[in-house]
């Protein structure tokens, strides 16, 4: 079977960059599980659904068309035809997104979806329960953390990039707020699995981190 690696962290922890990059140097699926729940929360904004409404958030999702395309230009998320890659990476996106995932009914749909995706293996996964509750059967189970100034100053950085205002003691405290909801929420919380592997991405090279991943894959399989 083909290798399925889970990939879990907090926010700014380097989750995606690395999933992205493992994904394309093994030639797997790349599936950011954190860009769901951004469109679940960015449409039921847009819809004026309450985000405490589960019935309203699980029939959102029902109906919901979602699906991510890969190409030259990077990652492309299409949800019911529409192109949100751009919209659900704004810092509003992420705290919509933490509090949708709060409710049960919305991880209990989408982590059924992400089972599907990964039906075969061939995938690299990246989110805040992969290892622990999405695919606990997971070939590689990685989490990669550091320091919460890091991982302000990365995502000011990214925020910036894209022409939005950037504070990074504004963005440091919703990191920290979206830590401690993610962590204590009741239905499947932020923690790593017990065979996980953690990395601090702190101070190391992103191509190291990849690196260090790639070998952990190919002394799993040649086992």
């Amino acid at each position: 079977m083909k290798p399925i690696i889970a990939i879990d962290g907090p926010a700014g922890a380097g989750k995606s960059t690395v999933s992205r990059r493992l994904a394309q140097a093994l030639g797997l699926r790349y599936v950011d599980t954190g860009a769901m729940y951004r469109v679940v929360g960015v449409l039921a904004d847009e819809q004026g659904v309450d985000l405490g409404d589960a019935p309203a958030l699980a029939a959102l999702i029902d109906a919901l068309d979602l699906r991510f395309e890969e190409g030259a230009g990077g990652g492309r998320v299409i949800a019911n035809g529409r192109d949100l890659s751009q919209a659900i990476r704004s810092a509003a996106a992420g705290q919509l997104a933490s509090k949708v995932s709060v409710v049960p009914a919305v991880r209990e749909r989408l982590v059924a979806l992400q089972r599907a995706m990964s039906a075969g293996g061939g995938v690299v996964m990246e989110g805040r329960d992969i290892g622990t509750v999405v695919l606990p059967q997971a070939t590689v189970k990685i989490y990669l953390v550091a320091s919460p100034s890091e991982r302000a100053r990365r995502r000011s950085a990214e925020l910036a990039a894209r022409g939005e205002r950037a504070d990074v003691g504004q963005v440091t405290r919703e990191i920290e707020e979206r830590d401690r909801r993610d962590q204590g929420r009741s239905h499947s919380p932020l923690r790593p699995a017990d065979d996980a592997l953690l990395i601090d991405t702190s101070s190391e090279p992103i191509e190291a981190v990849v690196q260090r991943v790639r070998d952990v894959v190919a002394a799993r399989h040649k086992a």
